[in-house]
Protein backbone atom coordinates (compact mmCIF):
# COMPACT_ATOMS: atom_id res chain seq x y z
CA UNK A 1 0.00 0.00 0.00
CA UNK A 2 2.78 2.48 0.91
CA UNK A 3 4.53 1.73 -2.77
CA UNK A 4 1.06 2.91 -4.44
CA UNK A 5 1.24 6.01 -2.03
CA UNK A 6 4.92 6.74 -3.36
CA UNK A 7 4.17 6.37 -6.89
CA UNK A 8 0.95 8.69 -6.69
CA UNK A 9 2.58 11.11 -4.80
CA UNK A 10 5.38 11.24 -7.16
CA UNK A 11 2.50 11.52 -10.08
CA UNK A 12 1.64 14.70 -7.84
CA UNK A 13 5.08 16.10 -7.29
CA UNK A 14 6.08 16.06 -11.52
CA UNK A 15 2.51 17.03 -12.40
CA UNK A 16 2.12 19.63 -9.97
CA UNK A 17 5.29 21.04 -11.81
CA UNK A 18 4.64 20.32 -14.82
CA UNK A 19 1.20 22.49 -14.48
CA UNK A 20 2.69 24.98 -12.27
CA UNK A 21 1.49 27.84 -14.93
CA UNK A 22 -1.52 27.38 -12.85
CA UNK A 23 -1.95 29.09 -8.99
CA UNK A 24 -1.11 26.82 -5.87
CA UNK A 25 -4.97 27.12 -4.77
CA UNK A 26 -6.36 26.53 -7.85
CA UNK A 27 -4.43 23.06 -8.52
CA UNK A 28 -5.52 22.33 -5.33
CA UNK A 29 -9.29 23.01 -5.56
CA UNK A 30 -9.96 21.99 -8.81
CA UNK A 31 -8.17 18.30 -7.65
CA UNK A 32 -10.27 18.65 -4.36
CA UNK A 33 -13.42 18.76 -6.54
CA UNK A 34 -12.56 15.72 -8.72
CA UNK A 35 -12.11 13.85 -5.97
CA UNK A 36 -15.32 14.62 -4.24
CA UNK A 37 -17.01 13.89 -7.68
CA UNK A 38 -15.34 10.25 -7.90
CA UNK A 39 -15.59 9.54 -3.62
CA UNK A 40 -19.55 10.26 -3.82
CA UNK A 41 -21.22 7.56 -4.73
CA UNK A 42 -19.00 5.35 -2.60
CA UNK A 43 -19.28 7.72 0.54
CA UNK A 44 -22.45 9.16 0.76
CA UNK A 45 -24.47 6.63 2.34
CA UNK A 46 -21.83 5.87 5.35
CA UNK A 47 -21.03 9.47 5.63
CA UNK A 48 -25.11 10.41 6.53
CA UNK A 49 -24.67 7.25 8.79
CA UNK A 50 -21.64 8.41 10.45
CA UNK A 51 -22.72 11.97 10.60
CA UNK A 52 -23.02 12.03 14.29
CA UNK A 53 -19.94 10.58 15.18
CA UNK A 54 -17.86 12.96 13.23
CA UNK A 55 -19.63 15.89 14.89
CA UNK A 56 -18.20 14.34 17.93
CA UNK A 57 -15.26 14.04 17.03
CA UNK A 58 -15.19 17.11 15.08
CA UNK A 59 -11.78 18.83 16.57
CA UNK A 60 -9.75 15.82 15.33
CA UNK A 61 -11.83 15.60 12.29
CA UNK A 62 -11.20 18.93 11.49
CA UNK A 63 -7.63 18.84 12.14
CA UNK A 64 -7.10 15.50 9.44
CA UNK A 65 -9.09 17.73 6.98
CA UNK A 66 -7.55 20.92 6.83
CA UNK A 67 -3.57 19.15 7.44
CA UNK A 68 -4.08 16.27 5.39
CA UNK A 69 -6.31 16.72 2.93
CA UNK A 70 -6.95 20.98 2.37
CA UNK A 71 -3.10 22.23 3.12
CA UNK A 72 -0.47 20.33 2.70
CA UNK A 73 -0.54 19.76 -1.29
CA UNK A 74 -1.85 23.36 -1.42
CA UNK A 75 2.18 23.83 0.03
CA UNK A 76 3.36 21.77 -2.20
CA UNK A 77 1.52 23.39 -5.52
CA UNK A 78 2.60 26.74 -3.71
CA UNK A 79 6.78 25.55 -3.49
CA UNK A 80 6.60 24.38 -6.94
CA UNK A 81 5.89 27.28 -8.14
CA UNK A 82 9.66 29.32 -6.35
CA UNK A 83 11.47 26.35 -6.01
CA UNK A 84 12.80 23.30 -8.15
CA UNK A 85 11.01 19.01 -7.58
CA UNK A 86 15.23 18.52 -6.07
CA UNK A 87 14.50 21.19 -3.05
CA UNK A 88 10.97 19.51 -2.45
CA UNK A 89 12.18 16.42 -2.63
CA UNK A 90 15.43 17.02 -0.14
CA UNK A 91 12.91 18.82 2.46
CA UNK A 92 10.20 15.76 1.98
CA UNK A 93 12.78 13.81 3.51
CA UNK A 94 12.66 15.77 6.98
CA UNK A 95 8.76 14.84 7.41
CA UNK A 96 9.46 11.28 8.43
CA UNK A 97 11.98 12.83 11.45
CA UNK A 98 9.18 15.41 12.36
CA UNK A 99 6.64 12.40 12.72
CA UNK A 100 9.13 10.42 14.74
CA UNK A 101 9.73 13.46 16.91
CA UNK A 102 6.24 14.19 17.28
CA UNK A 103 5.25 10.77 17.97
CA UNK A 104 7.42 10.35 20.95
CA UNK A 105 6.00 13.72 22.40
CA UNK A 106 2.62 13.17 21.91
CA UNK A 107 1.49 9.22 21.64
CA UNK A 108 4.77 8.15 23.91
CA UNK A 109 6.03 5.99 21.13
CA UNK A 110 9.19 4.10 21.67
CA UNK A 111 11.61 2.84 19.04
CA UNK A 112 13.79 0.92 18.86
CA UNK A 113 17.83 1.84 17.95
CA UNK A 114 18.08 -0.17 14.90
CA UNK A 115 14.71 1.84 13.91
CA UNK A 116 16.21 5.29 14.51
CA UNK A 117 19.25 4.17 13.01
CA UNK A 118 17.00 3.18 9.73
CA UNK A 119 15.29 6.90 9.74
CA UNK A 120 18.74 8.25 9.81
CA UNK A 121 19.88 5.83 7.08
CA UNK A 122 16.88 6.78 4.98
CA UNK A 123 16.46 10.31 5.52
CA UNK A 124 20.95 10.82 4.59
CA UNK A 125 19.98 8.20 1.54
CA UNK A 126 17.03 10.04 0.34
CA UNK A 127 19.14 13.35 0.77
CA UNK A 128 22.03 11.75 -1.19
CA UNK A 129 19.76 10.81 -4.40
CA UNK A 130 18.36 14.49 -4.38
CA UNK A 131 22.23 15.87 -4.51
CA UNK A 132 23.78 13.20 -6.51
CA UNK A 133 26.05 12.44 -3.84
CA UNK A 134 27.10 15.95 -3.21
CA UNK A 135 25.51 15.98 0.38
CA UNK A 136 28.50 18.38 1.77
CA UNK A 137 27.06 20.72 -0.41
CA UNK A 138 23.80 20.68 0.81
CA UNK A 139 24.62 24.23 2.75
CA UNK A 140 25.16 25.46 -0.24
CA UNK A 141 21.98 25.26 -2.22
CA UNK A 142 20.10 27.57 -3.37
CA UNK A 143 16.95 28.25 -0.73
CA UNK A 144 14.20 30.55 -1.51
CA UNK A 145 10.87 31.46 -0.55
CA UNK A 146 9.39 27.41 -1.84
CA UNK A 147 12.13 26.17 0.60
CA UNK A 148 10.34 27.89 3.58
CA UNK A 149 6.74 27.06 2.25
CA UNK A 150 7.69 23.41 2.30
CA UNK A 151 8.08 23.66 5.99
CA UNK A 152 4.25 24.14 6.11
CA UNK A 153 3.82 21.10 4.01
CA UNK A 154 6.28 18.99 6.41
CA UNK A 155 4.43 20.10 9.67
CA UNK A 156 0.92 19.25 8.15
CA UNK A 157 1.77 16.19 6.83
CA UNK A 158 3.27 15.14 10.25
CA UNK A 159 0.36 16.40 12.16
CA UNK A 160 -1.68 14.02 10.00
CA UNK A 161 0.14 10.88 10.23
CA UNK A 162 -0.08 11.35 14.04
CA UNK A 163 -4.23 12.23 14.28
CA UNK A 164 -5.31 9.65 11.54
CA UNK A 165 -3.52 7.08 13.67
CA UNK A 166 -5.71 8.00 16.76
CA UNK A 167 -9.00 8.80 15.19
CA UNK A 168 -9.39 7.51 11.34
CA UNK A 169 -10.39 4.17 12.68
CA UNK A 170 -13.68 5.89 14.08
CA UNK A 171 -14.93 6.65 10.56
CA UNK A 172 -15.63 4.69 7.33
CA UNK A 173 -12.90 5.60 5.33
CA UNK A 174 -14.80 6.67 1.70
CA UNK A 175 -17.15 8.55 3.79
CA UNK A 176 -14.47 10.17 5.93
CA UNK A 177 -12.63 11.04 2.56
CA UNK A 178 -15.96 12.50 0.85
CA UNK A 179 -16.57 15.04 3.62
CA UNK A 180 -13.25 16.24 4.29
CA UNK A 181 -13.11 17.06 0.72
CA UNK A 182 -16.42 18.98 1.02
CA UNK A 183 -15.30 20.40 4.21
CA UNK A 184 -11.78 21.77 2.06
CA UNK A 185 -13.19 22.87 -1.10
CA UNK A 186 -15.00 25.20 1.10
CA UNK A 187 -12.00 26.35 2.94
CA UNK A 188 -10.12 26.99 -0.15
CA UNK A 189 -13.20 28.60 -2.50
CA UNK A 190 -12.31 32.15 -0.79
CA UNK A 191 -8.69 31.78 -1.41
CA UNK A 192 -9.46 30.61 -5.06
CA UNK A 193 -11.51 33.62 -5.47
CA UNK A 194 -8.93 35.74 -3.98
CA UNK A 195 -6.57 34.44 -6.07
CA UNK A 196 -8.33 35.31 -9.39
CA UNK A 197 -9.32 38.60 -8.60
CA UNK A 198 -5.76 39.37 -7.94
CA UNK A 199 -4.09 37.61 -11.04
CA UNK A 200 -7.30 37.00 -13.32
CA UNK A 201 -8.43 33.68 -13.97
CA UNK A 202 -6.17 31.21 -15.59
CA UNK A 203 -6.49 31.28 -19.08
CA UNK A 204 -4.77 27.78 -19.75
CA UNK A 205 -7.09 26.22 -17.42
CA UNK A 206 -9.28 24.39 -19.23
CA UNK A 207 -6.55 22.81 -22.16
CA UNK A 208 -6.74 19.20 -22.47
CA UNK A 209 -3.34 19.07 -20.38
CA UNK A 210 -4.35 20.51 -17.36
CA UNK A 211 -7.57 19.23 -17.77
CA UNK A 212 -6.32 15.63 -17.75
CA UNK A 213 -3.61 16.24 -15.17
CA UNK A 214 -6.12 17.89 -12.23
CA UNK A 215 -8.08 14.43 -12.73
CA UNK A 216 -5.16 12.56 -12.19
CA UNK A 217 -4.36 14.69 -8.66
CA UNK A 218 -8.03 13.94 -7.94
CA UNK A 219 -8.48 10.28 -8.57
CA UNK A 220 -5.04 8.84 -7.61
CA UNK A 221 -3.11 11.52 -4.72
CA UNK A 222 -6.30 12.58 -3.63
CA UNK A 223 -8.46 9.22 -3.20
CA UNK A 224 -6.65 5.89 -3.58
CA UNK A 225 -3.19 7.28 -1.68
CA UNK A 226 -4.82 8.53 1.23
CA UNK A 227 -7.01 5.59 1.15
CA UNK A 228 -3.57 3.40 0.84
CA UNK A 229 -1.63 5.54 3.87
CA UNK A 230 -4.60 5.74 6.33
CA UNK A 231 -4.82 2.20 6.35
CA UNK A 232 -0.95 1.80 6.35
CA UNK A 233 -0.92 3.83 9.32
CA UNK A 234 -2.77 1.39 11.26
CA UNK A 235 -0.72 -1.19 10.56
CA UNK A 236 2.56 0.15 10.82
CA UNK A 237 2.23 3.33 12.87
CA UNK A 238 2.56 6.67 11.98
CA UNK A 239 6.70 6.92 12.57
CA UNK A 240 7.19 3.61 10.47
CA UNK A 241 4.83 4.93 7.78
CA UNK A 242 6.03 7.84 7.27
CA UNK A 243 9.69 7.00 6.26
CA UNK A 244 8.37 5.54 3.02
CA UNK A 245 8.09 9.11 2.21
CA UNK A 246 11.66 8.84 1.48
CA UNK A 247 11.15 6.62 -1.33
CA UNK A 248 9.57 10.07 -3.07
CA UNK A 249 12.95 11.61 -4.37
CA UNK A 250 13.71 7.78 -5.99
CA UNK A 251 10.67 7.79 -7.72
CA UNK A 252 10.35 11.37 -9.33
CA UNK A 253 13.94 10.68 -10.02
CA UNK A 254 13.09 7.84 -12.51
CA UNK A 255 9.90 9.75 -13.62
CA UNK A 256 11.89 12.56 -14.37
CA UNK A 257 14.61 10.63 -16.46
CA UNK A 258 11.84 8.86 -18.06
CA UNK A 259 9.25 11.87 -18.58
CA UNK A 260 12.04 14.87 -18.67
CA UNK A 261 15.03 12.86 -20.23
CA UNK A 262 16.41 13.54 -16.74
CA UNK A 263 20.33 11.42 -16.07
CA UNK A 264 20.39 8.31 -13.05
CA UNK A 265 23.54 8.46 -11.94
CA UNK A 266 25.70 5.94 -10.37
CA UNK A 267 25.63 8.16 -6.83
CA UNK A 268 21.99 7.75 -7.05
CA UNK A 269 21.78 4.29 -7.17
CA UNK A 270 23.63 4.24 -4.01
CA UNK A 271 21.55 7.03 -2.71
CA UNK A 272 18.25 4.48 -3.46
CA UNK A 273 20.05 1.25 -1.70
CA UNK A 274 20.69 3.24 1.09
CA UNK A 275 17.12 4.26 1.50
CA UNK A 276 15.67 1.39 0.94
CA UNK A 277 17.99 -0.13 3.82
CA UNK A 278 16.89 2.43 5.92
CA UNK A 279 13.11 1.96 5.55
CA UNK A 280 13.69 -2.07 6.27
CA UNK A 281 15.30 -1.05 9.32
CA UNK A 282 12.85 0.91 10.60
CA UNK A 283 9.72 -0.97 9.58
CA UNK A 284 11.23 -4.15 11.32
CA UNK A 285 9.84 -3.34 14.86
CA UNK A 286 11.12 -6.61 16.71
Amino acid sequence: MMGFVVIFYAGNILLGKAINELPPFTIAFFRLVVAFMIILPFGIKKAWKYRFKMWEYKKPFVIMTLTGITFFNTFIYGALQFTTSTNVSVLETVIPVVTVVLSAILLKEKLLHKQKAGVFLSFVGAVWVVMDGNVFQLANMSWNAGDGIMIGAIGCWAVYSIIVKEYMHQFPQNAALLVMSAISIIVLFPFVVTEWVVSGVPSSLLTPRNLSSLAYLGIFPSFIALVCYNRAVRILGASQASVFLNFLPIVTMIGAYFWLGESITVMKIIGVVAVICGVILTTKSK
